[in-house]
């Protein structure tokens, strides 16, 4: 059901946890299914240098969030505004149509962490 790249990402996440001192935190949450996405990042020179998240949800959704820190580290806020859902669920291997929310709970947290850094 779930590829090998989404179970490795889901049995060690990357970037899981808290950031100290973040530029930003911003939370997005999937009323239907109850997942729950927090993102932290710090920013330098207008790239994300360093990102945390927190997640309670699924295996796809904490799965996608590890993925997307991958996704976030080292790039322009310009960089990462073009993350879609596509592109995690692809990056995943493939998510499951049932588990698709999952990489969209991403983005919406995504959006969120980049307007409040917009707003700073």
């Amino acid at each position: 059901m779930f590829s090998a790249t989404l179970l490795a990402h889901f049995k060690n996440p990357q970037n899981a946890g808290e950031l100290d001192a973040p530029s930003a935190s911003a939370e997005a949450s999937n009323p239907v299914c109850g997942d729950v996405l927090r993102l932290s990042a710090r920013i330098e020179n207008g790239h994300f240098v360093a990102v945390r998240f927190q997640a309670q949800g699924c295996v796809a959704a904490i799965a996608a969030s590890s993925l997307l820190t991958d996704l976030l580290l080292q790039k322009s806020l310009a960089q990462t505004a073009a993350i879609t859902p596509e592109q995690i669920s692809a990056s995943l291997d493939g998510l499951p149509p049932a588990s698709f929310h999952a990489a969209q709970l991403c983005c919406d947290a995504l959006r969120a962490l980049l307007k409040k850094i917009s707003e700073l």
